[in-house]
């Protein structure tokens, strides 16, 4: 089966470059739709990274763009009470008809995030258990039955309206790398969403994965797996990477941009290439991509089209 394609909307450049209008991000969203895209993905941070809101903009997404997929790379959920997280996936879930996917992380441990967390009132080095904790009641809430929870949170006889279009909620798919996440992924989540740097990481870890799922008693052929790449497309090699290092020293504020190029599958350079170097992560197992791009997004839609129908996607 081919594998699934997917747009970052870019919600954080958007602020970053003084522009806090959200019309023309829906644009981008129909654009990407009317161009056969699978998916459109969104951003999530409050105060670290500030961007549109990402659960907002998705229902407003929802409308405009009617057949595409909608997701979460990544939503932070412990930003927000799981009970009210819960509502607001399952109404967006309703607004999309079952079109909804939950990509969700923990956030890296840098002073911004860290600050951030403070800011909602989120212990840094409780927010894993809770990360966890929040998605399992959101889970118990989607059953539309009265939940009783005593844990972080105490809910006495719950009952959640309404519940998600999809029975049981939409499917959860987790962020991230570590060997903690690999087996999370295998283990209890819908799929896996990396920034993997190359094809074959990727497929190292994702066998891995199917032997967790194996382990816990669940088909390895039931979860999705995906990955999160930047590119950076440009006749000019040269001009391409300029763009591309400067988008990732901008968009991380570091002077440097050579760390997240080796941690966050890149690449940067004619057409051609990125066809050979996508249809890599293709033939390593990916079945959905979430590309962003660093700059001229129109035109990286259109590019990335041509380029799926020479793979035959």
């Amino acid at each position: 089966m081919a594998p699934q394609i997917g747009y970052v909307l870019p919600t954080r450049e958007f602020i970053m470059n003084g522009i806090p209008e959200a019309v023309p991000l829906l644009d981008l969203a129909a654009q990407a739709e009317g161009l056969g895209f699978d998916s459109v993905w969104v951003g999530d941070s409050i105060v670290a990274r500030p961007r549109h809101e990402a659960l907002t903009l998705l229902a407003a997404i929802a409308v405009r763009a009617p057949k595409v997929t909608l997701g979460t790379a990544v939503l932070l959920p412990v930003l927000r009470n799981p009970v009210v997280l819960a509502h607001q996936i399952a109404t967006i879930d309703q607004i999309a008809e079952g079109r909804l996917i939950v990509g969700f992380g923990i956030g890296p441990d840098t002073p911004g995030v860290r600050a951030e967390y403070e800011a909602v009132g989120v212990p840094f080095d409780r927010r894993v258990g809770a990360t966890l904790e929040g998605l399992r009641l959101c889970r118990a809430l989607w059953t539309g039955e009265p939940v009783d929870w005593d844990g972080r949170w105490k809910v006495s006889g719950a009952v959640l309206g309404p519940v998600p279009h999809r029975p049981g909620g939409p499917p959860i798919w987790i962020g991230g790398g570590s060997p903690r996440v690999r087996e999370r992924a295998g283990k209890l989540f819908d799929g896996w969403l990396p920034v993997s740097a190359s094809a074959e990481q990727w497929g190292e870890h994702w066998t891995e994965i199917g032997q967790h799922a194996r382990e816990a008693g669940r088909d390895p052929a039931t979860l999705a797996g995906a990955v999160c790449l930047n590119l950076s497309i440009d006749d000019d090699s040269a001009a391409a990477d300029r763009q591309l290092n400067d988008y990732l020293a901008r968009y991380y504020g570091v002077t440097d941009p050579t760390g997240a190029r080796q941690t966050h599958g890149s690449y940067a350079g004619p057409a051609s290439r990125a066809a050979e170097w996508l249809d890599g992560f293709a033939r390593a197992g990916v079945d959905h991509f979430v590309l962003r791009f660093a700059g001229s997004n129109e035109r990286h839609l259109e590019i990335v089209a041509g380029l799926r129908a020479e793979l035959g996607w």
